[in-house]
């Protein structure tokens, strides 16, 4: 019981809940002749000097709807207000002839019965006219967008959809295929092979050409001559180069007596 006593009060409270959406101190109110034709009201037509009442203007948004107060500033009475409703005419219409007034259409239940009349409201400002105009233009989007929604919504609820859901029982198999990895062409350097292939010394003096390189070594002393080769390539002194060189040097003298 508690839980629905709650549950009310915040329903109502939700209920009761308002937004203010403009807000102007200085509204003025003109009582305006019937419309005898059908053309536009003009509010040159009123005594804009003579304004019957002067107070506070509110744009109310109350859920889905939209009230426009005409309240005392002081005291905070309501003087009169008008409702825009989804599907009803529009209680505001401007004048042809200034920016800056509008004919408002009022509504009040007296003894259980809605009744109506049409007065004429003016601001002092053209920003606070168009301001007021935003605030219902805005309002109208909100219901306009709000019933786009809930008409997507309520097709998308009626439109079959296909159930993809697995049922009690059933299983899901997945058969994946093994295949064989591709690679691509091989390197001519593996094709040829790292082992079979010999070492250009020519690359790899260009590739070391900045390292210190030693010189080869000597090479080996050439092979004696065999007797035979030497008896025949032998030539025998004359008598003058022998006296010669054994008295310029006695040693080698003693040597060649001694050959």
């Amino acid at each position: 019981m508690e839980g629905k006593e709650k549950s009310e009060s915040t329903g109502e409270e939700d209920e009761a809940l308002e937004l203010v959406l403009f807000q102007v101190a200085e509204c003025y109110v003109y009582l305006i002749p019937p419309r005898k034709t059908a053309a536009s009201y003009r509010a040159d037509e009123w005594d804009v000097n003579k304004w019957v009442w002067e107070g506070t203007l509110k744009v109310v948004s109350k859920g889905e709807e939209c009230i426009i107060k005409l309240e005392d500033p002081k005291t905070g009475e309501l003087y009169a207000r008008a409702f825009m409703k989804e599907g009803e005419p529009h209680p505001v219409e401007p004048v042809i002839d200034s920016s800056r007034y509008f004919v408002l259409r009022i509504e009040e239940n007296i003894g259980g019965r809605l009744r109506h009349a049409y007065i004429g409201i003016g601001f002092r400002e053209r920003p606070q006219a168009y301001d007021f105009q935003a605030a219902l233009h805005d309002h109208m989007n909100y219901l306009n967008k709000k019933k786009t929604a809930e008409e997507m919504e309520q097709h998308y609820q009626n439109t079959s959809s296909v159930d993809y859901s697995l049922k009690e029982g059933e299983t899901l198999v997945l058969q994946l295929k093994n295949k064989e990895c591709k690679r691509g062409p091989k390197s001519a350097f593996f094709e040829q092979g790292l082992n079979n292939e010999k070492p250009n010394n020519n690359n790899n003096l260009k590739e070391g050409s900045n390292l210190s390189l030693k010189l080869p070594p000597p090479p080996p002393p050439s092979q004696i001559s065999s007797p035979s080769t030497a008896v025949s390539d032998f030539k025998p002194f004359s008598a003058g180069e022998e006296s010669e060189e054994s008295t310029g040097d006695d040693d080698f003298g003693d040597f060649q007596v001694a050959g």
